[in-house]
């Protein structure tokens, strides 16, 4: 029987098992082999994507910090106003001495003039009081000259100080400037200043930053600093610079010292030499006293001199630097001598038109000061006390103006040789298949993949997030941050990876 069925088998039939299984484990290899190679790839673009993230979050912390030394070196420049009006509240302060021994002298004379003309009317003992009070009138004199020759033994070196100051904050906008275009060269090429070692770490095989990526990365942080060119469309413009000198005038201000803001009150000032408001009050005079009713005292970065006393204008553009004390005295118990209270005032002002100073013959030579944020950042090197102030911008959908930092980085997804990965087979990653004269080709590996990050460079002080961002707070941090469609599409353009820009434009499609 079983010989009979085997005799029924046709001929052509036989072998047929063999080729389907040889078929079958020619699909199975080449299923394994894409495994292999798809495996591969995802690793590879994993760590393309891993590199990408690294470059975008490390460019954000360059500029994080480039933003945060602008804010701190905001800050030693707003001190050292704070020092240039300390010094020249000093110099008021050691100006008016001279200036309140004149209105000593002026009380006296006033008191010889009303005691002669008492001689002239009744010629009794008033004819001495008035000799005598004329020759206490000439000692104030003489010694409102010996303290101007004290005050200006000591310009010199004051005007040397304000100079020195003067200087120091061009020097600290230059090293800002230095900064600024070191930091806008590694967003541009992403390898300058060891960024290049992201590369060598992470991905040595992938290509540098995508130049016009690039390009965006240096104009988002041209747009961050008010007064820079900023060439992306949407953003505020700049603001005039008398409009950033006002801001830098009030953070001066602001930050004096009680003294320098406010000193004096009622009575002879305390932070004035004993032995001079002895010398003042009793001393030239032997009998009776001169005192001191009010005396008020300030310093300030004002735009002009009618500031000092009052309030700051929301215009004060801080062109000058001056110092005022003001006061009255009144000399009573001499004799039987009335006088009437007299003022008396001194004032020290440093500006880029030249300085004033009173008392004048306490004033020698020139203490000159540029004014504040004087030039356009652009053209402020060497001089004009530029600062780098941030660019506000209301829109929420612009994250208030904090910059954006882009990567676009591209990497073969297979290897560049073949024994470091023989499922690739050969270099090309393909196998051919022909029947007859047709032909089919079946590519195992992709060829080559991309990857984007966008990192965001943000303000925020902890315990205060309401605080707008600023550049005299050093609180900028960097993270990575979520594309938007827009964003996504302008990037990809910009890479010149049309295909992928009309996909992210996609509604709906993630990122």
């Amino acid at each position: 029987m079983p010989d009979k069925q085997r005799s029924q088998v046709k001929p052509g039939r036989r072998g047929q098992a063999l080729v389907l299984a040889c078929l079958s484990l020619l699909l199975l290899a080449l299923m394994m082999l894409l495994s292999f190679n798809l495996s591969y790839a995802l690793r590879q673009k994993t760590q393309l994507q891993q590199h990408s993230d690294a470059m975008a979050y490390s460019m954000a912390v360059l500029e994080a910090r480039a933003l945060n030394y602008f804010a701190s070196s905001n800050r030693s420049i707003a001190a050292s106003y704070v020092t240039m009006n300390n010094a020249h509240g000093y110099m008021a302060a050691a100006s008016v001495t001279a200036a309140m021994m004149t209105a000593g002298q002026k009380s006296f004379a006033q008191i010889a003039v009303t005691e002669g003309l008492k001689c002239i009317a009744c010629r009794c003992s008033c004819c001495g009081h008035a000799i005598e009070a004329g020759k206490i009138a000439k000692k104030f004199g003489d010694a409102a000259d010996k303290y101007e020759g004290k005050i200006k033994n000591q310009e010199g070196a004051f005007t040397k100080l304000v100079t020195d100051l003067d200087k120091m904050m061009d020097i600290i906008h230059k090293s800002q400037k230095s900064v600024f275009d070191s930091t806008a060269e590694a967003l541009g090429d992403g390898s300058s200043h060891n960024l290049s070692r992201l590369r060598s770490i992470n991905a040595p095989t992938s290509s540098e930053l995508n130049s016009a990526v690039g390009s965006l990365n240096t104009g988002e942080f041209n747009c961050a600093i008010d007064g820079k060119q900023c060439s992306i469309s949407g953003k505020p413009g700049n603001t005039a610079n008398k409009t950033r000198a006002v801001v830098m005038a009030q953070v001066a201000n602001a930050s004096r010292n009680d003294w320098a803001a406010k000193r004096g009150g009622m009575g002879a000032p305390k932070y004035l030499n004993q032995q001079f408001l002895n010398e003042l009050q009793s001393d030239i005079q032997g009998e009776g006293r001169t005192n001191v009713l009010t005396h008020d005292g300030t310093s300030k970065t004002v735009k002009d001199k009618g500031e000092l006393d009052g309030d700051a204008s929301t215009s004060n553009d801080g062109s000058k630097s001056a110092g005022h004390e003001h006061g009255r005295v009144h000399t009573m118990g001499w004799k039987d001598a009335i006088a009437l209270p007299v003022g008396y005032e001194a004032e020290v002002v440093s500006a880029s038109s030249g300085s004033s100073h009173t008392p004048s013959d306490g004033h020698q030579g020139t203490h000159t000061f540029e004014g504040t944020n004087s030039r356009d950042l652009a053209s402020c090197g060497g001089n004009g006390n530029c600062f780098m102030a941030f660019r506000a911008d209301s829109s929420a959908a612009r994250d208030y103006g904090q910059p954006h930092v882009y990567s676009y980085v591209t990497q073969r997804l297979r290897a560049e040789n073949v024994k470091d990965a023989p499922w690739q087979l050969n270099d090309s990653a393909s196998v051919t298949l022909k029947h007859g004269d047709k032909e089919g080709k079946v590519t195992l590996a992709a060829d080559e993949g991309a990857a984007m990050s966008k990192a965001l460079v943000y303000y925020h002080r902890l315990g205060n997030w309401s605080e707008p961002p600023n550049m005299f707070n050093p609180f900028w941090r960097a993270k990575l941050h979520p594309f938007t469609p827009n964003e996504a599409e302008n990037v990809l353009n910009k890479a010149g990876n049309s295909d992928a820009a009309e996909l992210a434009s996609t509604p709906k499609m993630p990122l």
